[in-house]
């Protein structure tokens, strides 16, 4: 009975925050028409960037050194506001020159993820690298014990995506993001700068993508290396593809059929750990074999 509420409580986190990430790659392809390769690689700078302004850990070897110290909840701030920067100059600079050419913009956005992979180990070296976490304790949940980090990544994500989710529907950039999904030669000519839409809409995916990966490394494993956008990056890619590529509901649908899948493996398979990602890659290839058009379709709901 435990296994089964612990299957419950912590799918449901995992697949709040795998939302979030997601949500970030959904919302550059739907608008944009990029199939953004360095989202993984923006996940791990957010980590990166958080784990530089918070307080060391209690070995400093293991810490990252910071010329500035700040509280938690102020480092996750100016990380995703740093990260939503550098993805807007990545977009300025190396997408938005080859945005009409999909493989060229594939090509790029490897490039790119490559690049900051390059400089995560110079600035920081090969090394694992830690910090504590941003909040302490934990608490009791239908007898499963959850920590406050848990329960704060959940709160955070599920709050973020329904706020973007109404931002999308409601506002009036919003209702600009779905005319240039939908026709952007005729969203141009209705007046509509749809390259500056395109520049705010990738800081918005990229401060999504730090945002996860501070929440996501915060609350699990709370290490950073710079080989850990690999799996947040295809992580990405089975959501998309199993809710329907462009889809915002099939976007939170196939998160949470992701977080409670990992879960579960984790859970029922001793060193389940390890298959975690192999459960979510899994599921994309059977979707994609039984029902490549993904659970929602694939469209772009932003053109709706």
């Amino acid at each position: 009975m435990i296994d089964i509420l612990s299957l419950l409580i912590y799918g449901a986190i995992t697949g709040a925050v795998l939302a979030l990430l997601a949500l970030g790659f959904t919302l550059i392809y739907g608008v944009a028409d990029v199939v953004n390769m360095a989202h993984g690689a923006l996940y791990m700078l957010g980590a990166y960037m958080f784990f530089t302004f918070s307080p060391a850990v209690k070995d400093p070897a293991l810490a990252i050194p910071s010329p500035l110290t700040v509280t938690p909840v102020l480092a996750l701030i100016l990380a995703t506001i740093f990260v939503g920067i550098v993805g807007s100059i990545i977009y300025v600079l190396f997408i938005n020159p080859v945005i009409k050419d999909v493989l060229a913009s594939l090509v790029v956005t490897i490039a790119v993820a490559i690049v900051i992979q390059q400089i995560i180990y110079i600035e920081f070296g090969g090394a694992h690298r830690a910090v504590s976490t941003f909040a302490s304790g934990a608490t009791d949940i239908l007898g499963v014990t959850v920590t406050y980090t848990k329960l704060l990544a959940f709160g955070v994500s599920m709050f973020l995506f329904v706020v973007i989710s109404i931002f999308i529907a409601k506002s009036k950039t919003g209702k600009a993001m779905r005319a240039t999904a939908q026709d952007r030669e005729a969203a141009m000519l209705m007046g509509i700068n749809t390259t500056r839409l395109c520049i705010l809409t990738m800081a918005i995916s990229s401060s999504l993508a730090a945002l996860a990966g501070i929440l996501i490394t915060g609350s699990t494993t709370q290490v950073a290396q710079p080989q850990m956008w690999l799996t947040p990056l295809s992580m990405s890619f089975a959501i998309v593809i199993l809710g329907g590529l462009g889809s915002i509901k099939g976007t939170l649908l196939g998160a949470f059929i992701v977080g409670y899948a990992e879960n579960a493996v984790e859970l029922m398979i001793p060193e389940g750990s390890f298959l975690r990602g192999a459960a979510a890659l899994a599921i994309m290839v059977l979707v994609l074999l039984f029902r490549p058009k993904g659970l929602f379709g694939k469209h772009i709901e932003l053109e709706e």
